[in-house]
């Protein structure tokens, strides 16, 4: 087999900001060729499948300056320096929807964009919820809608594109095939 690895030559960090890092790298290719490659550091994120006890769909509904729109998603949120993924799902989950849990499973992690980010998400599923008496305690540049919809119902929202990210389709996907194990 060959080897495919990429020899860093030269890094230089070009942006820092508050989330992510941009560097540009020179590589040296498995066949000796030179190229450059821009990489964004990002300290990695959490995202909370939260079932309610009436086996409903926790989400968020948040406008995202990127996509210039708003979308629906798992609660999910930014790794704190040196944070345990499970204390942060934990934390942002309260933060986001005003729910605690009494149980948290981690699903899965797994890379966002590996062709030119680091960023890794860790998917927890939240069980035994308990809505607190406070509700959420967002970020000061945080604005949610709070959402509980059935696995059909997110099943049309994939289809409307109000779901449109890769974690909470993902998570989507993931209740659909457990439904789908469990009917065998």
């Amino acid at each position: 087999m060959k080897n495919l690895n990429e020899k860093t030559l030269h890094s230089e960090e070009i942006y820092s900001g508050k989330i992510i890092t941009l560097q540009l790298q020179d590589v040296e290719l498995p066949n000796g060729n030179q190229s450059k490659r821009e990489i964004i550091k990002h300290p990695g994120a959490v995202a909370i499948l939260a079932i309610t006890n009436e086996n409903k769909i926790v989400m968020v509904e948040q406008f995202r300056k990127a996509l210039e729109r708003t979308i629906v998603e798992i609660p999910a949120g930014k790794l704190e320096k040196g944070e345990e993924p499970a204390l942060c799902a934990r934390r942002e989950l309260e933060e986001e929807t005003g729910y605690e849990c009494e149980s948290l499973e981690l699903l899965i992690s797994f890379y966002t964009s590996p062709g030119f980010a680091d960023e890794i998400v860790h998917l927890y599923a939240a069980k035994g919820l308990t809505k607190k008496e406070n509700s959420a305690a967002l970020d000061e540049d945080e604005f949610v809608n709070l959402e509980e919809i059935t696995l059909d119902e997110a099943i049309q929202y994939i289809k409307e594109q109000k779901i449109y990210d890769a974690k909470t389709a993902y998570a989507v996907q993931y209740l659909q095939l457990q439904e789908a194990l469990v009917k065998k």
